[in-house]
């Protein structure tokens, strides 16, 4: 069958022979002969906008890059960017715009797990590559079922959070658990690593709370721990979310409770807004972040080139999302002037890449991300410093 734009992808590569899925010659929407049309969805009015700064200007950064230096292939980028609030009835909208109206050729990174969770399979039905959602990977390949389409970068939530839990018990002496989370799919998975580590150490899980997405009042939360006297907060947080726990643990003294973030709010945004509140917390590491003290040349040269074009200070996070939009941009040119679906899905699932953050040299196995580099960090001195080693922990503990 012919993939175009209005064709329906009901099953995997693997499930058919080669070539049975896209006629050699299908020209996909948003490719024109000077052309080439991408979009995304970020919140940019919602209650994790004030992140989304360093991530658009990440993704943005690598295209212009691009543009500048004559386009791939013959061809200029366009991003199209749409706003999805962090809600998934917007994300919606936004997407069927992005289909119908820009008709995009693959949407790349767009954000957030809820929007995404309701509209991947909506794009890739429609035939639309997407490209490193920055969500929950696990739920979002389930919502778009079997389909070539879909790549997914964002390392899983449950298996990095469970080999971190299982770190902090072996070196940190944790003997009681307690979980605050963000209710929603990204605290089911957090949650769901969370209760395997426990497991696995014949623990209970001493308490957990949740909170709902805007929240900032975690007193009443932090206060459960408490009684149950947890030594260790493992928490489904992002930015502001991350601070409160920490900076609520700290205002009541609590001396010898560890907080360890999962890796949303394991960034260098956290530690700038929390400042002292964040000193001492532990998070769960995907991807370098690097001081200037610390960082290696390619890091330099790529944080002063940013400064240069946004005025503005870099961070680990849109270091991450310009290395997202250089794999796929990499794929682009390799897929050829004769761009089409076929060749760009072909071309990601042989590829290998190593970027500015990378801890090393990553692959795509079914279409998503491997291996899974990981290792569990510390805010010291305002800054993130490694406690463990970098592994894959689909084979290696911690």
């Amino acid at each position: 069958m012919t993939l175009d734009r209005r064709t329906l992808l009901k099953t995997s590569l693997a499930a058919v022979a080669p070539g049975a899925l896209w006629a050699p010659s299908a020209r996909a929407a948003g490719v024109a002969d000077k052309e080439l049309v991408l979009g995304t969805h970020l919140d940019l009015s919602g209650p994790v906008a004030i992140a989304m700064p360093v991530i658009r200007n990440g993704i943005q950064m690598r295209i212009d890059e691009a543009n500048e230096a004559g386009g791939i292939n013959g061809r200029k980028l366009r991003l199209v960017i749409e706003d999805n609030a962090s809600q998934p009835s917007q994300a919606v909208r936004a997407v069927d715009k992005l289909i119908r109206k820009d008709e995009v050729f693959a949407l790349l990174c767009p954000f957030g797990s809820g929007p995404n969770v309701a509209t991947v399979k909506k794009a890739v039905d429609a035939g639309v590559v997407c490209f490193a959602p920055y969500a929950a990977s696990g739920l979002v390949r389930q919502a778009a079922g079997q389909t070539p389409l879909l790549f997914t970068t964002n390392l899983n939530y449950d298996s990095t959070t469970s080999a971190a839990v299982k770190w902090a018990t072996a070196n940190l002496g944790s003997k009681k658990v307690g979980f605050v989370y963000q209710e929603g799919p990204f605290g089911d998975l957090v949650g769901r690593g969370v209760k395997a580590a426990l497991a696995a150490k014949g623990m209970p899980l001493a308490a957990e709370a949740s909170y709902k997405v805007g929240d900032l009042d975690f007193s009443s939360h932090v206060a459960r721990m408490q009684a149950a006297g947890a030594d260790l907060i493992v928490c489904a947080t992002t930015t502001r979310e991350t601070i409160a726990v920490a900076a609520e643990v700290k205002k009541l003294g609590l001396a010898g409770v560890n907080v360890l973030t999962a890796s949303p709010g394991r960034a260098g945004l956290t530690v700038a807004l929390g400042k002292e509140a964040m000193e001492g917390v532990y998070g769960v590491g995907t991807w370098r972040i690097a001081t200037p003290d610390q960082a290696t040349a390619a890091e330099k040269s790529w944080a002063e080139a940013y400064r240069k074009r946004f005025k503005a200070e870099p961070d680990d996070v849109a270091a991450a999302f310009y290395d997202y939009t250089s794999w796929f941009l990499q794929e682009v040119r390799n897929a050829g002037r004769d761009l089409t679906t076929e060749k760009l899905v072909k071309a990601l699932q042989a590829s290998t890449f190593k970027g500015v953050a990378s801890y090393d040299t990553q692959r795509f196995a079914n279409n998503h991300i491997d291996p899974e580099w990981t290792r569990v960090e510390q805010v010291v001195q305002g800054r993130w410093t490694a406690r463990s080693s970098v592994v894959d922990p689909a084979k290696s503990a911690l």
